[in-house]
């Protein structure tokens, strides 16, 4: 596929007959102060400290935040997406994490992979994606640049 799917990796929150809602894992940006992020979200960053990096998400509404985290965590916008891994809107979930009460593992992207009704089935089908199971590793511990080549190796041992 052509940027900005190529080699993409692709977490799969929500997935319904209404749609699916997606955010990509791999592709990361830059690394800035959690307080900066904030202000720039017009949340309270007072007492806040840490830096994190952050992720694009994907090309639909790129100047909305995401923190893909693990369950341990939920806040008021939380979408809890397996047991394992939830998602939340990001000015809540950023602040509990700069005042280290927030989730043990997260991720920070700007903007999400959507897809219509049926429109993600139809180029699973065509060959356009390929499915794995989801491993926590693959969101948050692997090395960024080799995200995909796991994926992929994933794949070929455990094919959907």
């Amino acid at each position: 596929m052509r940027e900005p799917f190529d080699h993409a990796v692709i977490l799969v929150a929500q997935h319904s007959r209404d749609g699916a809602l997606g955010i990509i894992i791999n592709h990361p940006l830059e690394s800035r102060p959690i307080a900066r992020v904030l202000d720039a979200l017009g949340a309270d960053a007072s007492g806040i400290s840490d830096n994190v990096r952050i992720f694009f998400g994907g090309p639909v509404s790129p100047g909305t935040g995401f923190v893909l985290h693990t369950a341990d965590y939920g806040g008021q916008a939380t979408m809890t997406i397996d047991g394992r891994l939830a998602l939340s809107e990001a000015s809540g979930t950023l602040r509990a994490i700069g005042l280290h009460n927030g989730p043990k593992k997260s991720l920070l992207a700007f903007g999400y992979a959507g897809w219509g009704p049926g429109q993600l089935d139809g180029e699973l089908r065509a060959g356009s994606w390929v499915a794995v199971a989801e491993d926590p590793a693959l969101v948050f511990d692997d090395d960024r640049s080799k995200v995909w080549t796991d994926a992929v190796a994933l794949h070929k041992t455990n094919p959907k």
